[in-house]
């Protein structure tokens, strides 16, 4: 095994998210020659850092550890570039390989650090002991069993709320939404991610919803529409809301279940020649080793033309954004929801050691019509709230563009403006929030603060309800975000040139991964 990771890298495609989180990620060979010149090392700097490596050593208050000295600096050098890069030691690297397996011990929340020193929850898992505990988006953990998360690196956060199924963990909760903080005790559990969730909301009307995207997800994907080609279908509903991310095959294949024989689902473009490649709707490009097969070679061709809906939120990153943008650029679906998480740039992880592994951005990513979603997500054909009164907390919801060492998008020569834009438009949805807020009575406090998550598929489901009236030809209530209109109203962004290589389809040149933390 140790063999066959040192022969590959693996291609990260997803959302950084620390603790119990899908790390998303898919493989290409790695190249044995150096492609482009290296720069001479300066020697200036080596020598300062060896000084400093000296003097931490003999003058620093208590004994360093050597090795864990130089894994700090290792770490800090590789963080600093973007949020998404990262050196994994052996603690990381295999909690790495066990997520894309979708099965591990913990909570079930996907967390993100805040240049405040607090951890953000990006959003808990369905049916997790995080979901069941009443965890919501956008809550900031503060203390893990009494201890601040500010003294701490991510890394120890993550340490700290994993471990053995059944045991108990006293997360510190500040929700900003209700301008309070308490405390709330979580048991951990074995987490197991069931990847895709169907079901028909009506007759003739299918809902199917991907998780994030693992192993198994395209097999899992193509049993459940054999399924649903049994009786008459009018549309279907692909539901990636809060999806991070997952494999990058998996996305190439759930695309391809809807999509035409060989239609470019996404391309990357990066400085070295692994990097620039054109992934197609072809088994080569989608294959995984688990496979036993092409499970999407007798899916029956209703699935090529049925009308769809492709429902997303903030939350939905990286391979749900692939996914998204190709159905999109291909006129296939209507993409309905909130403006996506804007990751739009590829990690590739390479083996180390037998057991370390450094992540790395290596490129960008295009949809099939040359857009580069970075910092800017996909845009919904039809933006609508996940509530019927809007959503003020959206006011509160962070996004790529959002981390301090984001990467640019390189089309956008305006980003900077319409970063300033998000944030007045913030402000105000803030204020507008705090307004309403403030005239609530005490028992209207307490009921939001007892409210249980919108269960995505359920009756209650308002942006499932409107997409279903979108398939019936029925209008639809559109979004009351202020940055959602804005959006709405601008012109698409012209397309970029894609890269000119095709990916390789050598069988030997891919290999696995797996979600889940």
């Amino acid at each position: 095994m140790n063999k066959t990771l040192k022969n590959f890298g693996l291609i990260v495609s997803g959302l950084l998210v620390g603790a119990l989180a899908t790390v998303q990620f898919s493989a290409y060979a790695e190249s044995t020659t150096t492609t482009t010149a290296t720069a001479p090392l300066p020697l200036d700097q080596l020598r300062l850092l060896a000084e400093v490596f000296d003097q931490v050593g003999h003058n620093y208050v208590e004994q360093v550890d050597d090795k864990k000295l130089l894994t700090a600096a290792i770490k800090g050098m590789v963080s600093s570039l973007d949020p998404h890069s990262s050196y994994l030691d052996k603690n990381d690297y295999r909690e790495l390989q066990e997520q894309t397996r979708g099965r591990f011990a913990g909570l079930g929340v996907e967390i993100s650090p805040q240049e405040d020193g607090l951890i953000k929850i990006i959003s808990p898992i369905e049916g997790t002991p995080a979901f069941r505990a009443g965890l919501r988006s956008g809550d900031l953990i503060t203390r893990i069993n009494g201890k601040p998360v500010r003294s701490m690196t991510v890394d120890k956060a993550v340490k700290m709320m994993r471990g053995k199924p059944k045991t108990k963990v006293t997360l510190t909760i500040h929700r900003k939404t209700e301008n309070r903080t308490f405390s709330i005790e979580v048991v951990r559990a074995e987490i197991r991610i069931k990847s895709v969730k169907a079901k028909l909301i009506e007759p003739g009307y299918a809902w199917i919803r991907i998780t994030s995207f693992q192993e198994n997800t395209v097999v899992e994907l193509a049993a459940k529409l054999k399924e649903f080609a049994q009786q008459p279908l009018k549309g279907l509903v692909l539901d990636l809301r809060n999806n991070g991310g997952g494999l990058l095959q998996s996305a190439v294949g759930v695309s391809g279940a809807f999509l035409p024989s060989n239609a470019v689902v996404v391309s990357t473009n990066g400085q070295e020649a692994d990097a620039q490649q054109i992934y197609r709707n072809n088994y080569e490009h989608y294959r995984l080793p688990s496979f036993n097969g092409d499970p999407l070679r007798t899916l029956p061709s209703i699935f090529k033309q049925i009308p769809m809906v492709v429902l997303t939120t903030a939350y939905s990153a990286s391979a749900s954004e692939i996914v998204a943008g190709a159905l999109q650029d291909h006129h296939r679906a209507l993409i309905m929801g909130k403006t996506t998480f804007g990751k739009g740039s590829v990690q590739t992880v390479r083996p180390l050691t037998a057991d370390t592994a450094l992540r790395l951005t290596t490129a960008y990513y295009y949809t099939p019509n040359g857009r580069s979603i970075q910092n800017q997500g996909i845009r919904p054909d039809k933006p609508v709230d996940q509530n019927v009164n809007g959503d003020p907390e959206d006011a509160l919801v962070s996004r790529e563009i959002d981390y301090s060492n984001h990467l640019a998008n390189t089309q956008n020569p305006d980003e900077k403006e319409e970063e300033e834009k998000r944030e007045a438009e913030q402000l105000e949805q803030l204020r507008q929030f705090e307004e309403q807020n403030a005239k609530k009575t005490p028992e209207q406090r307490e009921k939001e603060r007892n409210r249980l998550l919108i269960e995505f598929g359920s009756k209650d489901d308002f942006m499932l309800k409107q997409a279903l009236r979108q398939l019936k030809g029925e209008s639809v209530q559109l979004s009351k975000s202020l940055f959602e209109r804005r959006l709405a109203k601008k012109k698409p962004r012209p397309a970029a040139a894609a890269p000119t290589s095709s990916m390789p389809s050598d069988a030997d040149k891919a290999t696995t991964s797996t979600p889940g933390s």
